[in-house]
């Protein structure tokens, strides 16, 4: 999976990065001693780690790579054993988290489930596919979410109970903000938004934060200190929050600007990008 510059942290919603779970296997130098599974996979994962430090992460470059789990599963047929299982597992994590192909990933998962249903992995395989599935469904939601296309409302209440909904901003041009305050490139970003909001709110300008922090009275106390007057959307459920949740965000900060007409005119804008456009919209008749 294709991990975004702009995470202040691990966020991919699945089961960790593919490199640490290799890593958990450990290195060898020579080829196993004893032609078993695990030896075997240990080669095969330190062939792996080589090709990904060189930054070869593409299907084409791991081509080989691919056919010898298959090998190695074909070698190992009637073993149900959690060494075997491991090779499935990691060959569909590789695809997932390097290859960004989840559809690839979620057949082998449950393949996993049905070949080796009594192994440790088989048995927490539904964890993993409900996780790829989510992605899949993130992703589906993120393409909809394009310059020109209206933004889907909400109907919520803010952290003081008050209604909070796009419909409320009507004829306004609006920012919708999902963020954090232990997001770093947020907190880097903040001083361009609140002087955004300073010069253009009196003329038109508001904005939505949705809040991915856990502890409301950290944010309370935050919004206080830099003086952050816009609603806020929490629910202390952190990357699960709702509505972070319905439109498939994987990553923060993720910004949406709409027109007055509630479509999407920009996203994702830096630095003093976003108070330029502001204000070209905020010109027009």
């Amino acid at each position: 999976m294709k991990i975004q510059t702009r995470l202040p942290m691990k966020t991919m919603l699945l089961f960790g990065i593919l490199t640490a779970s290799l890593l958990a296997f450990g290195r060898v130098g020579v080829a196993a001693e004893k032609a078993d599974a695990k030896g075997e996979l240990q080669n095969l994962v330190s062939q792996i780690q080589d090709k990904l430090r060189e930054g070869k992460k593409s299907e084409t470059d791991l081509g080989e790579d691919l056919k010898k789990f298959d090998a190695l599963l074909a070698q190992h047929k009637g073993e149900k054993t959690d060494d075997v299982a491991q090779i499935l597992l990691m060959k569909a994590l590789l695809y997932v988290q390097v290859l960004d192909n989840a559809e690839k990933g979620l057949e082998l998962a449950k393949q996993l489930k049905t070949d080796f249903p009594e192994t440790t992995q088989g048995k927490n395989v539904d964890k993993l596919i409900g996780s790829i599935q989510k992605q899949q469904n993130a992703k589906k939601m993120q393409e909809t979410l394009v310059v020109g296309a209206p933004f889907p409302d909400f109907e919520e209440k803010d952290t003081a109970g008050k209604p909070l909904s796009i419909a409320n901003c009507k004829g306004k041009v609006v920012l919708i903000d999902f963020w954090a305050t232990w997001c770093g490139p947020c907190i880097g970003e903040l001083p361009n938004v609140l002087n955004t909001y300073k010069k253009y709110h009196d003329k038109g300008f508001e904005i939505i934060g949705i809040s991915l922090d856990k502890d409301e009275k950290a944010l309370a106390s935050f919004i206080k200190k830099e003086g952050v007057t816009w609603q806020q959307f929490f629910d202390g459920k952190g990357w699960e929050n709702k509505l972070a949740e319905k439109y498939g965000i994987l990553s923060i900060p993720a910004t949406y600007l709409l027109d007055g007409g509630g479509k999407i005119v920009a996203t994702n804008l830096r630095g003093e990008a976003l108070e330029t456009e502001v204000g070209k919209l905020l010109a027009k008749p």
